[in-house]
């Protein structure tokens, strides 16, 4: 049985060199947080509470954000808010859009 080898016409039309050469990008690497990284202290307090309460943890988050705002604790409220907004940016947007209008305020507490 005979082999015959074909090289390739040049390195640049190879597949292979292709693949494993290094691309000139010099983008940034993408990240779906936007500009707003949060704070060493909400991270780890997000991951614990992630840790607690798994993928309902940003319901669980939403959750506590509305008894604080119902109790009128601004500061339990933003700190529950900046976990909900670490865990999922669209419940935290939500809710945040929920408690400027005040006419649906009642809305944001399905026990009343």
């Amino acid at each position: 049985m005979t082999i015959h080898f074909a090289a390739a016409r040049t390195p640049d039309c190879s597949p292979v060199a292709r693949a494993l050469a290094r691309s000139d990008r010099t983008a940034a690497p993408a990240n779906d947080n936007g500009n707003q990284a949060p704070g060493e202290e909400i991270f780890k307090a997000s991951l614990r509470h992630f840790a607690e309460h798994g993928l309902g943890a940003a319901r669980a988050a939403r959750a506590k954000a509305q008894e604080a705002f119902f109790a009128g604790d601004r500061q339990a409220y933003d700190w529950w808010l900046g976990i909900t907004r670490t865990l999922d940016r669209r419940l935290a947007v939500q809710l945040d859009q929920q408690e400027a209008e005040p006419s649906e305020a009642s809305e944001l507490n399905p026990v009343a």
